[in-house]
This record gives structure tokens, C-alpha cells and sequence, in this order.
């Protein structure tokens, strides 16, 4: 019995096999029932919800976007964990225990859930049966001849079985759970796939908007030389309109939230004359623009890449709370998404003239459900973090002092004007260079002030003298611009550039470095690169 049974293997087997049982029902009641998620998710939400801004910005700087996939994995390695201590309390005589202990971690699911948006009794069938998945399982295989109010053995006692018949028993019982669990789970994710947008989305089609903007050109494009076109064409440089793929995603949902067109509306109310709710297909009717623009994450690091240029389509922000009325002293508008985060802008911001969206398109197609499917927020010139709302369903009027948006009360600055920065797509430090085929080594990049555009960037190479560099055009002062500084006598060995931008109104990008937060980073960046002889 010592090799096997009530033995530490044995707990641990026990509990990862419950554990697994349970995740495993838990998703097939997800594929039977539409909004259900895993108990992953909301628990997994509300560590996120909690997680002191020097935490989340720690995740960012070491897993990128991967960092909700880490965040899993840790659930399920505590899950795991946690389930190889009730195995061990269940084959040591503590069943009761083992019991209590999963039925608390199943109540914690449950309250998770409770402090999600919209929380009903479908979306509690996951952890509810879940948890009494994972309870049978330890009933099942756990040893009874510990339990004080297991019924009597029958004769012969169980005291009297060898070891090597109960191995083989809960061998037999550890692949029957594992097999269904398996086949469980397995199906859960199939019937999923149901409610998933993709078919939708790919089907969905579009109004052509009514004022947009050419496609952008490049140099070789431009008849009338570079300075009309807003791509280089430089290898390394980010182009100047990012694929959907390539976007940046940084937003709080663990899983991307599948809402269907049918299903969506959103609210417009507080502060105005008259409360709207529009659906999906009033947006369509309404007049469609098209515009470029460039979005930031407050997170984003001098020379970070959480930041990209895209063309989006949809209905004018401020059109729509002109229809319902703006209120005097309504001074911030707050949007909310369907998973419970919640921004909040200034009206005057909206109001001002900009172009802010509420966006059904990416592109030149339906947004990504990454990116917000159905609809999202796009505001020019804010940080994500104070104005980008993906999947929105609700938008209210109210003063700027009565309500904080998701980030504020946990450390970042109520306003999030996008900073003036210049970032350096090429050279990159560890690649060497070479001048001896033209002569010339391009250093190049990104320059952004959104909203207020960019009248310049400078290089210094080597902390020389600042260098004017020459700017690609750009449809307007909500994107970002490239740039490039053509460097003709390059000489070998080791050298270092910075960069700096200057902003419309002739503002110089700010020297002084500062992390992100509580407002976003600062200061110029600065490359180290070989060039070849």
C-alpha cells in the first residue's frame, strides 16, 4: 500500500484528477450555456481588478500582451496546487476537510461571478457544477475505510484487500474520470464554438462611410516626391497603418467577449434631455466617417510598441450626444463594457471638434472581437485607459468630480492626454549596420502627439549637435508620423542616437525621464548600434 495508495502520490493524483474533473464539467456547462465562463475567468477578473498599478505594469513589462495567458496558467497551477493538498487530506483521514476546502475555492467561484457585470443564475452553473463534479470525484476515489460515516464494509472488510487490488481499483476509476473529464471538456469547447462572432463578423456587412480618407502612399507611390507620403517603406519601420493583427491589445478581459450584433445596444443617459438606447443596426443607419488614428497605452514605454495607427469607421461620438442633449455642468462622459470597465473623458474633449468614434469598423473591416466587436470608443489625443472603450454598451452623462473610471481609484491620473514622443523603429541595437553599399544608413521611426501633430523630429548621434530629419506626410494631426534622418558619414564602431519630437503648437518633447505612471512615460529614446566598415 506504500507504494501507492494513501500515499502523498495518491492525494496528489486525487486532487489533480478532481481539480480536472471539475474545470472539465465547468467547460462543458460554458458550451451549453451562452455567456457562462469558465471559473478561471472571474476569478482571474477579479485578481486583475485588485492588482496594484505597480503589479500590472510589472506583467506588461515582462509578458507584453501574453500577460492574461500567464495569468491563467497561474489559476491553474494555484487550482493544481491547492487540489493536491485536498488529495492529501482526503487520504489521511481528513475527507471532511478535503470537502470543505473545495466546497470555499467553489464558493469563491461563485462570488466571482456575483461581481461580474450582469450576473445570473446560468452564469453560476459553472462553478456550481464544477465544484460538486470535483466533490464526487473525491467521494469516489479518496479512501473510505478513513471516513467515520462510511457505510460498513461488506465482508471480506476492506482491511483485507491487498494492495495490489486497490491500486489497480483506483487506477481503473482515476482513467474512468480522467477519460470523461477529457471527453467533457473536449465537448464543452466544441459547443462553445457556437457562440463564438467569427461567422458573424465575417458575413457582417458594412455601409461604405460617407467622408473617409484616401489609402495611405508610399514613397515609391508619391509622383510628387516623398513629402506627400506617410510610409517610407523602410525595412524595420513600423508601417504607417498596422495590420488588425499586429494591433496592440492591452484591456482587463481575460476572454474576449462574443457579442453578437442581434444582442448589442447601447445606452446613452444621466446628464441629458433625452435618454437613447441605439442597437447595432440604428448605428448603421446613421451618416459613417472614416478616419486615421493613433492609439496609446498609458503603459506604454519610451520606445514601446503598445501604441499603432489604424483607420476606423463608424458614428460621431459627439452627433449622437448632441441628439440627446447634453445638460449644463454634464462635464465627463463615462463609458462602460459589457465586462464591467468603466472610463471616464472630459465632455469638452468630445464636444471639441475631434473626430471621436463610436467605432463598428477597423480597417476596412468589422472590428476584431479583440479590439471590440461590435462597437467600440476611439477618442484622438486620450490614452486608452480614459477613453477607448471596447465592446461599449453604455455610455453616461455626469459631473467630473461624481465618478472615477476603472483606473483612477487604483493610482493613475484622472486626465490622459497623449504625450508628444519619437521612438526608433531602426537602427535596432542588436543588429549591425553596414555603409559600404550606398553609402547611407537610414535612421528612422515613429513620432507621435496625437491631436496635436507633429511639426518636427530631431536625432543627436553620438550626443552631437540635433538634426532635422525629414517627415512623411500624414491625413491629419491624429496620427502618428514617420520620420528619417538619412546619416551619409557613418563611420565604424559603436555609436548611439536619440530622438526627439516637437508638437504642433512648436512644444519640445520633454527630456526628463518618468515611467508610465500615474500619466504615462517620458523621455527620449536612445539607441545603441554597430555599423560595419
Amino acid at each position: 500500500m506504500h507504494e501507492l495508495y494513501g500515499s502523498r502520490r495518491h492525494g496528489i493524483a486525487i486532487g489533480l484528477l478532481s481539480t480536472f474533473a471539475g474545470l472539465a464539467i465547468a467547460e462543458l456547462i460554458v458550451g451549453l450555456v451562452r455567456g457562462a465562463v469558465s471559473p478561471v475567468v472571474p476569478v482571474g477578473q477579479e485578481v486583475i481588478d485588485v492588482v496594484p498599478p505597480a503589479v500590472k505594469d510589472l506583467a506588461i513589462a515582462w509578458f507584453g500582451t501574453a500577460d492574461k495567458a500567464v495569468l491563467i496558467v497561474g489559476t491553474l497551477l494555484s487550482l493544481a496546487v491547492i487540489g493536491s493538498i485536498v488529495g492529501n487530506l482526503a487520504v489521511t483521514g481528513s475527507r471532511h476537510s478535503a470537502y470543505a476546502v473545495t466546497a470555499v475555492v467553489g464558493v469563491i467561484g461563485v462570488f466571482a461571478v456575483w461581481m461580474r457585470p450582469a450576473p445570473d443564475f446560468g452564469k453560476m452553473l459553472p462553478p456550481i457544477v464544477g465544484t460538486l463534479a470535483s466533490l464526487a470525484v473525491i467521494w469516489w476515489l479518496a479512501p473510505r475505510e478513513f471516513d467515520p460515516v462510511a457505510p460498513p464494509s461488506p465482508s471480506p472488510s476492506s482491511s483485507s484487500i491487498s494492495p495490489s487490488v486497490r491500486r489497480r481499483s483506483f487506477l481503473q476509476g482515476a482513467t474512468t474520470v480522467a477519460l470523461l473529464s477529457v471527453f467533457a471538456g473536449g465537448l464543452g469547447r466544441a459547443l462553445r464554438g457556437r457562440f463564438e462572432v467569427g461567422d458573424e463578423r465575417a458575413a457582417l456587412q458594412l455601409p461604405p462611410p460617407s467622408d473617409t480618407v484616401p489609402p495611405p502612399s508610399t514613397v515609391a507611390d508619391a509622383v510628387a516626391g516623398s513629402s506627400t507620403a506617410e510610409d517610407f517603406g523602410l525595412d524595420g519601420v513600423e508601417s504607417f497603418v498596422v495590420a488588425n493583427r499586429d494591433f496592440y491589445r492591452i484591456d482587463t478581459a481575460l476572454v474576449v467577449p462574443q457579442v453578437p450584433v442581434d444582442s448589442w445596444s447601447m445606452r446613452i443617459h444621466g446628464m441629458v434631455d433625452t435618454e437613447m438606447e441605439l442597437t447595432f443596426s440604428d448605428l448603421l443607419q446613421r451618416e459613417q466617417i472614416e478616419r486615421s488614428i493613433t492609439l496609446s497605452c498609458v503603459s506604454n514605454e519610451v520606445g514601446g510598441d503598445l501604441v499603432g495607427n489604424a483607420v476606423f469607421q463608424g458614428v460621431r461620438m459627439k452627433d449622437l450626444l448632441e441628439e440627446a442633449g447634453v445638460q449644463p455642468g454634464a462635464t465627463q462622459v463615462v463609458s462602460r463594457s459589457i465586462d464591467g470597465w468603466t472610463c471616464g473623458s472630459p465632455t469638452s474633449v468630445i464636444m471639441d471638434g475631434r473626430d471621436a468614434i463610436v467605432a463598428i469598423a477597423m480597417n476596412g473591416e468589422p472590428l476584431p472581437a479583440e479590439h471590440g466587436y461590435p462597437v467600440r470608443l476611439v477618442v484622438p489625443g486620450l490614452y486608452g485607459y480614459v477613453s477607448a472603450t471596447k465592446w461599449v454598451t453604455e455610455i453616461e452623462l455626469t459631473r467630473w468630480e461624481d465618478f472615477d473610471g476603472y483606473w483612477v481609484p487604483r493610482g493613475w491620473s484622472k486626465e490622459g492626454p497623449v504625450k508628444t514622443m519619437a521612438r526608433i523603429d531602426r537602427p535596432v541595437g542588436s543588429r549591425s549596420y553596414s555603409d559600404s553599399t550606398a553609402g547611407v544608413i537610414d535612421i528612422a521611426g515613429q513620432a507621435w502627439a496625437v491631436h496635436r501633430g507633429i511639426s518636427r523630429v530631431e536625432v543627436s548621434i553620438d550626443d552631437g549637435d540635433w538634426l532635422e530629419c525629414e517627415l512623411a506626410g500624414v491625413p491629419s494631426d491624429d496620427t502618428w508620423r514617420q520620420w528619417r534622418y538619412r546619416w551619409s558619414t557613418a563611420t565604424s564602431g559603436r555609436h548611439t542616437v536619440r530622438a526627439r519630437a516637437v508638437d504642433g503648437a512648436g512644444e519640445v518633447q520633454v527630456e526628463q525621464p518618468k515611467s508610465v505612471a500615474p500619466d504615462g512615460a517620458q523621455g527620449y529614446h536612445q539607441v545603441s548600434f554597430e555599423v560595419d566598415a
